[in-house]
């Protein structure tokens, strides 16, 4: 058997050009069909050298995961970044629509996060969970900003049951701080958005809707008139 080639024997780029073709085969079969070999085949190199980047196919999964996650974030903040930090209702509006635009332009990608589970896969949470709690920081600091400025109408939830508070208290302390009101209410405004982007990505959206993004920018107002004190 051949040694492995060294790292600097192999093209260059090769640890993108890996990540590209997952994409790619993602894109075409689904992400439980993912197989390191036959991206070596369409590559043209051997297993060994993609061994040299990923041991085995859960690790590739779990870096294409945390690169998701991590254009997710991006685009979140990149949404705000001409937003005043005071002008709340645009920056709700501006991040759910990032959020959609994100979802339809990168639908493997939010799969993959987010959609049916990988049999016999399961994400690392010390490498995943940092890259997850990124891309919703934008929402729930906007959230937390909203509350500061006491325009987070907490006066219409419903009472907290002592297990709920029990588990937004432990989530408060992983995030670093925010109000448990704060992230309940992230959470539920995720909720909302992110299943009416799950319905059109799944195709799963009544016939009779041929633009989903008039439901969905309908939702983005309601939630700012049940959520946001003008």
């Amino acid at each position: 058997m051949s040694p492995r080639p060294r790292r600097n024997e192999q093209q260059p780029n090769l640890h993108a050009a890996i990540k590209d073709t997952a994409w790619r085969q993602i894109a075409e079969s689904g992400a439980p069909t993912l197989s390191l070999r036959a991206i070596a085949r369409e590559l043209g190199i051997t297993a060994p050298a993609i061994y040299n980047y990923f041991p085995d196919r859960d690790a590739l999964v779990t870096a294409l995961i945390v690169d998701a996650f991590t254009s997710l974030g991006e685009s979140q903040q990149a949404a705000l970044r001409d937003l005043l930090p005071d002008d709340h209702a645009a920056r709700l509006t501006t991040l759910g629509l990032a959020y959609r635009n994100w979802a339809v332009a990168y639908p493997q990608r939010y799969q993959l996060i987010f959609g049916t589970p990988i049999p016999g896969y399961h994400a690392p949470e010390d490498i995943t969970l940092p890259a997850a709690a990124w891309a919703l920081t934008p929402l729930i600091e906007t959230i937390q900003a909203i509350f500061a400025a006491g325009r987070l109408r907490t006066n219409q939830f419903a009472p907290r049951t002592p297990v709920l508070t029990a588990m937004l208290e432990a989530w408060s302390q992983f995030a670093s701080g925010p109000d448990v009101e704060v992230l309940y209410a992230a959470l539920v405004i995720w909720s909302r958005v992110h299943g009416l982007v799950s319905m059109e990505i799944g195709s799963q959206m009544p016939s009779f809707i041929t633009d989903p993004g008039e439901v969905f920018r309908r939702e983005i107002e309601n939630i700012k008139i049940q959520y946001l004190i003008v």
